[in-house]
């Protein structure tokens, strides 16, 4: 490797290539939830969007919705699960309702994590 002008460069073969590396913006993950979150931003919020898209914040501040999203969703889903007594026993004795029950469990937490968090 030689460096010139604070730049890495490599031989590779005949040439001289410049070492790039990507950012870790490519890293965090976007999920489900913060993908809803940007095109409220973007549709809703347009001033906020492209403010933290300029400042490249965008991407780490997606994460996080996402991150507390997902973790918002599963405790509701336990915690209402608990409640309602939607157990493994159910499932085995009875997986047809089980699964309604458990499926409503989910949209309803589903709905208070977009009201709460995401379309806010």
């Amino acid at each position: 490797m030689i460096e010139e002008l604070n730049m890495q460069y490599e031989n590779q073969g005949n040439y001289t290539l410049p070492c790039v590396t990507t950012k870790a913006e490519n890293d965090l993950h976007i999920g489900v939830w913060a993908n809803r979150h940007r095109r409220y931003l973007k549709q809703h919020h347009r001033i906020r969007y492209y403010n933290l898209l300029t400042s490249k914040k965008l991407y780490s501040y997606l994460a996080d919705i996402e991150e507390q999203a997902e973790n918002m969703y599963q405790k509701l889903v336990k915690s209402f699960a608990e409640q309602e007594n939607v157990t493994e026993k159910m499932k085995a004795e009875n997986s047809m309702e089980w699964i309604r029950r458990l499926n409503n469990i989910r949209n309803r937490a589903a709905e208070i994590v977009n009201t709460e968090l995401i379309f806010k």
